[in-house]
């Protein structure tokens, strides 16, 4: 008998697919409470209907699509075309284009810095919480534009040609002269091999020509992201000592400005979006700011993107969390549905714990800045502090959030089809990039040494929640008493408690009482175990999701 007479059984097929989830997409990115009350809350209310537009769009499956082909066709470096002329040109998926263009138009790049309305950053930090659900890696241009905008004003005639074009919305690709373009985007290079984050000693040159202002470099860059980008800020070392530039990539008369990108990095995650190593050589560039005043003067920028990586991170808590959501609701194991397990309630419960505080600590950095923008000197104060704050700690919770998340989908989370390996390997990055957490350990111990207005301001934001929950206010009482003796050797735990200290105040303050409770109970009040998933008995899990995960839970 031959293999074709073989008679098989009826319903023997092996391929029909049961148990399995449908595609989350299409779904609505800002479906999130947490996000529209802080929007609302911090005097954005106003953007409210462009968020959930921009989150529907998010949600949608060209966008998703373009978030997938942009890291699956990565960032392609030319240095040379065909006949050998030097181009130092880097190509993108259309993906990628569209991802930004997308960004530009909605005003996640520089466009805030036009906008006069109160809370116009807060609508930014918004969007930017929402179209990040499609990619990470394409945010790393559209936050240095936006960052890049207030530390180009140290030199007003630059600011006045140039900031009108990195505020704009249009976003046009290609290397041209600068202000032959509708609009655009702004990089940044600080960070040499012989030093990351110690950027004073930056060895790259600044050589005054017979032109006040213009100078040529030589040097490498060891880290510069998105090398398309039209013009960058960067660090090099005059005879006034270090000090701030700004370089072009095309020079005004047309010509190439020397910008040889020696090589792309390989990185662990972030892979859409090209970071490089460009080589200056004659370079020229312009003085911003005054001679030897480089890290005043570009601090400003680091302080912008340093919120766009909390921001970033509640990101991706919030997609994760989402994709484990509509995983657990549809997969069934031991006869019910996951979502239904109490132990994958609980796991759940605590993962929306930590994402809403995370989202409610960005929009209030995003406030503070907002505010800070328009003169309040308690607010500058605030955020010179608290984003600093935010930055380690948040950051630093992305990729234990991420990791479980991605448990929750067990072994088809693992796999890339899934697309939670990316976001995984993107959760680290946030911690790493604009100071890691060392550097802005580091950053909360000079702000309270130099700067005392800081901690006032800090004090003061705890304070408008005291006498809401007893475990709240013995933590504040207990760092104010760790001040005194704040070191570098106990920093980090220093920052670690500030910052669980400012989240349970917010959510005290603007969640329902069941979050709060949860979120001091377990963060404050030691009632919890070393991983998520170990909330304490009693815990109001349904009130949690249905508030977290909307037609979910």
């Amino acid at each position: 008998m031959v293999a074709a007479d073989v008679q098989r059984p009826a319903g023997s097929a092996t391929h029909d697919v049961t148990n399995q989830p449908p595609p989350l997409v299409p779904y609505d990115a800002s479906d999130d409470a947490a996000l529209l009350e802080g929007l609302r809350r911090e005097g954005a209310g106003w953007a409210e209907d462009d968020v959930r537009r921009l989150g529907t769009r998010a949600g949608s499956a060209e966008a998703q699509e373009w978030g997938e082909q942009a890291n699956r066709h990565e960032p392609v470096l030319r240095t040379h075309d065909r006949y050998g002329h030097r181009v130092d040109e880097v190509e993108f998926h259309p993906g990628w284009h569209h991802l930004l263009r997308t960004a530009v138009t909605a005003g996640l790049a520089g466009s805030a810095w036009a906008d006069e309305r109160p809370g116009a950053h807060v609508a930014r930090t918004a969007g930017g919480l929402v179209w990040g659900h499609t990619d990470t890696g394409h945010g790393c241009p559209t936050s240095m534009t936006y960052a890049a905008v207030p530390t180009l004003r140290a030199q007003p005639e630059l600011a006045e040609v140039y900031e009108p074009l990195l505020t704009s919305r249009e976003y046009e690709p290609g290397l041209r002269v600068p202000t032959e373009k509708r609009g655009l985007l702004a990089g940044m290079g600080m960070t040499e091999k012989q030093g990351g984050s110690d950027v004073r000693t930056n060895t790259t040159t600044a050589t005054p020509t017979g032109e006040p202002g213009v100078y040529t470099l030589r040097g490498h860059k060891w880290f510069t992201s998105a090398p398309m980008c039209d013009v960058f800020l960067v660090l090099a070392q005059a005879p006034g000592g270090l000090s701030c530039f700004l370089v072009p990539r095309v020079l005004p008369d047309g010509s190439r400005n020397t910008f040889r990108i020696q090589r792309l990095k390989d990185k662990l995650g972030n892979r859409s979006n090209a970071s490089s190593e460009p080589e200056f050589d004659r370079t020229v560039a312009w003085l911003v700011g005054p001679e030897g005043r480089g890290v005043k003067t570009i601090i400003e920028m680091v302080n912008c993107t340093r919120l766009d990586c909390v921001m970033a991170t509640a990101t991706l808590m919030r997609k994760t969390l989402v994709e484990a959501g509509h995983h657990a609701r549809h997969r069934t194991a031991f006869g019910a549905r996951l979502l239904e397990q109490p132990l994958m309630r609980q796991v759940l419960a605590d993962l929306a714990l930590e994402s809403e505080a995370a989202t409610t600590l960005t929009l209030r950095l995003a406030g503070a800045a907002d505010r800070a923008v328009r003169g309040d000197d308690g607010e500058r104060a605030f955020r010179r502090i608290a984003t600093a704050v935010g930055k380690y700690w948040v950051t630093k919770r992305g990729p234990a959030f991420t990791a479980e998340a991605l448990e929750c989908l067990g072994g088809n989370g693992y796999v890339e089809d899934s697309g939670m390996p990316r976001h995984y390997r993107e959760a680290p990055l946030l911690s790493i990039w604009e100071g890691s957490g060392n550097v802005n350990a580091l950053d909360v111990l000079r702000a309270l040494g130099r700067e005392p207005g800081s901690a006032e301001a800090l004090f003061a934001e705890l304070a408008l929640a005291r006498g809401a929950d007893a475990r709240l206010d013995a933590a504040v009482a207990s760092l104010k008493a760790e001040l005194a003796g704040a070191d570098q050797f106990g920093a980090r735990r220093l920052v670690e408690r500030t910052a669980l200290a400012l989240q349970a105040a917010l959510l005290v303050r603007h969640a329902p009482h069941a979050v709060a409770d949860a979120f001091c109970a377990s963060r404050l009040g030691g009632d919890w175990g070393h991983t998520f998933g170990t909330l304490p008995a009693g815990t109001d899990l349904d009130t949690i999701l249905h508030r977290a995960l909307p037609g979910l839970a």
